[in-house]
């Protein structure tokens, strides 16, 4: 739409069902690129249903990092928007809750765990 500008916000999340490994830090692994595209469906389903989603236009996974436990493995993703001036203000503390809501209390990706305390958006 005219006169909309992209903008990008990064969304972080912790899978507990994922183990990490050496191989998920290196983007052109075959590992890498499979988690990549299945952590870019489910993002980009969920976000395609919230509140910003008539201005979603993508994310893109950034890194997998080791998590806390032997199993958990940190997901990074940035993601973008087109903001004019007839959509509301970006309002990260809505879309947390909206994720929330949609991840059941961030326990659930898909057939992925979450651990609850993980879920962070920043824009």
């Amino acid at each position: 739409s005219p006169g909309a500008v992209t903008e990008h916000f990064t969304l972080n999340f912790t899978i507990t069902n994922l183990m990490f490994t050496t191989d998920l830090q290196t983007p052109n692994s075959r590992k890498f690129r499979s988690a990549e595209k299945i952590m870019k469906h489910y993002t980009d389903s969920l976000l395609q249903k919230s509140s910003i989603g008539p201005h979603f236009t993508g994310c893109k996974v950034t890194g997998f990092r080791s998590g806390r436990h032997r199993d958990d493995t940190r997901v990074d993703a940035v993601c973008s928007y087109k903001d004019n001036a007839s959509l509301a203000r970006f309002d990260r503390e809505k879309l947390y809750q909206e994720l929330s809501t949609m991840t059941n209390n961030v326990t659930k990706l898909g057939h992925y765990s979450l651990d609850r305390s993980s879920l962070y958006v920043d824009g």
